[in-house]
C-alpha cells in the first residue's frame, strides 16, 4: 500500500489527474515482487510435499518404462526442480495479476483495451502450449523411442534426464505458443501489415520447420513434424485475429 501522500497533480483538459511520485511507483514495484516472490515460495512448498503425486503424472505418459537415479541426490534434486518449476507455473495467474494492477492506473482507457487482453490471451496460450505437449508432443515422441528400439534394448531411463527432456519440450511449445501475440503486437504497433505478414508464407513454413526442428530436444521427425505444424496454425490463426481486429 502507499503511504507517502505527497502526489502531485496535473490539469489536462480540464480534468485533474493525481500522480505518484517516482519513489511511490518503486515502492509499489518492490511490494508487488516482494508478493510474487512469496506466493512462488509458498506454491513451491505446498508443490514439495505432493511432488510424489506430481512424479507419477509426469510418468504417465511413459507407464511401460523403468526410471533410475545415477547418483545418490539425484531423484532428490529432480523433485526440488520440479517443485519450483510447479510452483512457477501455478503462480503465473497471480504473478499476472500484479502485473496488471501495476500497469493499470498509468494506462489510457484505449491502451487498457489492448493491454489487458493481450497480457491474459499470452497465459492462455501458455497454458494450451503445456497441454499440447503433454498429451500430444511428449507421447509422440517417446513412443516413437521406444518402438524404434523395442527389440534390440531394455527400457531404464534416467529421471533427471526424463524431466530435463520433457521440461524442455513444455517451456519451448509454451514459448512457441507465443506467436499470436506477437503478431497482433506488431501488428497494432503497425511495424509489418496483415499483407506482409500473408505474403512471407513461404518463409514462415521453413521458418516452422528449422524451430520445430530446433526447439524439440527429440530428432525424431513426427515431434518435429507435429510442432511445424502447430506454429503454421498459430501463425495463420493469428493472422486471423489481427485481421478482425483492425477492421
Amino acid at each position: 500500500m502507499v503511504a507517502n501522500l505527497d502526489f502531485n497533480f496535473k490539469k489536462n483538459n480540464d480534468n485533474l489527474t493525481l500522480e505518484l511520485p517516482f519513489s511511490e511507483h518503486v515502492e509499489e514495484l518492490r511490494q508487488r515482487i516482494s508478493h510474487i516472490f512469496w506466493v512462488i515460495l509458498l506454491l513451491t512448498c505446498v508443490a514439495f510435499f505432493e511432488v510424489k503425486v506430481l512424479v507419477q503424472i509426469l510418468e504417465l505418459p511413459v507407464s511401460n518404462v523403468k526410471f533410475f537415479q545415477l547418483s545418490p541426490g539425484e531423484y532428490f534434486a529432480s523433485t526440488i526442480k520440479i517443485s519450483f518449476y510447479t510452483g512457477l507455473l501455478f503462480s503465473s495467474p497471480f504473478a499476472l495479476s500484479q502485473i496488471i494492477l501495476f500497469l493499470l492506473p498509468g494506462l489510457t482507457e484505449k491502451e487498457k483495451k489492448i493491454v489487458l487482453p493481450i497480457l491474459l490471451s499470452s497465459l492462455i496460450l501458455f497454458i494450451l502450449g503445456l497441454l499440447f505437449s503433454y498429451y500430444t508432443l511428449i507421447p509422440a515422441a517417446l513412443n516413437f523411442f521406444l518402438t524404434y528400439s523395442d527389440e534390440v534394448i531394455e527400457p531404464f531411463w534416467s529421471f533427471d534426464q526424463y524431466f530435463e527432456f520433457i521440461l524442455v519440450l513444455f517451456y519451448s511449445t509454451g514459448l512457441a505458443f507465443q506467436i499470436p501475440i506477437i503478431q497482433v503486437l506488431l501488428g497494432l504497433l503497425n511495424i509489418v501489415s496483415v499483407k506482409q505478414m500473408l505474403g512471407a508464407w513461404r518463409y514462415i513454413i521453413l521458418f516452422s520447420t528449422i524451430i520445430g526442428a530446433v526447439l524439440t530436444p527429440s530428432t525424431d521427425p513426427l515431434t518435429q513434424l507435429l510442432l511445424s505444424l502447430a506454429i503454421l496454425l498459430l501463425y495463420f490463426s493469428g493472422l486471423g485475429i489481427l485481421s478482425l481486429i483492425k477492421n
